[in-house]
């Protein structure tokens, strides 16, 4: 994978709203639903304060309160909400659960409230997430949902995002707790930090640094294995530098890359690489015609500065040896290309 390099978004990135095309795609595969709740609706708090962690640190995130009649207005709908994330809107399966908590961030693109789902019975909870429907993150939201070994539940309406919490260990936890572990674990560490890259540059999702990627730990009957899940998309293909979509350059990564370099020579990691290439080869053929409707809505958008489109493209073109990369006018092209340029089967 090279050295570990420095590698830091541009400057904050544009805000795309969802056009018309893109909504018609959300609607005939079940992603745009009319909803009880608007992102606008949960502004109407009354007060804020900073949430710490457990030792006294700032989150970021601040705890928001709202007065009672705003409280029983919102809550129900906001229930009603998860039911339709999580029981196909049956209000009966979950009547025992209730809106525990709200927690606002304004750090990020898509200023996210975070609702804490809480069940009364057993005090057992869950998450979701109400954001600003941004263009660029609806569209790494349903790639990651059709090509990656993850399966994405998100809503729309409008200008709203509803997206489900994707549980994991997060990836800076994860690296400064769990690396320390027997060699075999690390090995498997390596390979799914490999294949984790892979399927980002493939698709052309950028800024994984270790706080945007979360980690799965499952226990084998020898050692663990690990699963690298993708939680921030707000970057799919923005920016215009190459290097922003592969993860090993990120110094954030850094002691995955170190590991990777101890553990693994250049055979090993071209096998994951190519491993993983096959798997969303087999992937795409099973959503072949999703996919061609998901590309045919970003080729008619725009979610990203023209410059950057250019300059991704020259970058791409220069290193596969590609001229029909220059030709592209738009990251939804790109996408298809690098995507035809990885597959079996063209698009």
């Amino acid at each position: 994978m090279g050295e570990p390099a420095a590698n830091v978004p541009s400057r904050k990135k544009y805000f795309y709203t969802v056009n018309d095309l893109l909504k018609d795609y959300l609607f005939k595969y079940n992603r745009q639903l009319k909803l009880s709740v608007q992102y606008s609706d949960l502004l109407r708090f009354q007060l804020s304060v900073p949430l710490l962690d457990k030792n006294g640190n700032d989150t970021l995130w601040q705890t928001v309160y709202y007065d009672q009649s705003e409280m029983d207005e919102l809550f129900p709908n906001l229930t009603a909400i998860y039911a339709m994330m999580n029981a196909s809107g049956d209000l009966e399966v979950i009547e025992h659960l209730q809106i525990a908590q709200i927690d606002y961030c304004t750090f990020g693109n898509s200023k996210p409230f975070r609702i804490r789902v809480i069940n009364k019975f057993n005090d057992n909870y869950d998450y979701f997430y109400v954001k600003i429907a941004d263009a660029s993150r609806v569209y790494g939201l349903e790639l990651e949902h059709i090509l990656s070994p993850n399966r994405i539940g998100y809503l729309t309406d409008g200008n709203t995002l509803i997206e489900e919490h994707i549980s994991g260990l997060p990836g800076d936890i994860f690296i400064n707790q769990r690396l320390n572990t027997s060699k075999f674990n690390q090995i498997r560490i390596c390979k799914e930090f490999v294949k984790f890259n892979e399927r980002c540059f493939i698709r052309l999702l950028g800024d994984m640094r270790s706080y945007n990627y979360v980690v799965h730990i499952t226990p084998d009957i020898e050692g663990n294995q690990y699963r690298i899940r993708a939680i921030d998309f707000d970057q799919q293909s923005y920016e215009g530098r190459r290097q922003f979509y592969l993860p090993h350059y990120f110094k954030e990564n850094n002691a995955l890359v170190l590991l990777g370099i101890k553990h693994m020579d250049e055979k090993t990691m071209r096998q994951y690489q190519e491993e993983e290439r096959s798997l969303i080869n087999n992937r795409v053929k099973l959503v072949h015609y999703r996919l061609q409707d998901l590309l045919s809505c970003m080729k008619a958008d725009i979610i990203s500065p023209q410059k950057k489109v250019e300059q991704l493209a020259a970058e791409l073109s220069d290193f596969h040896h590609q001229s029909s990369f220059r030709w592209c006018r738009n990251m939804g092209e790109l996408v298809e290309e690098q995507l035809n340029h990885y597959l079996f089967a063209k698009l």
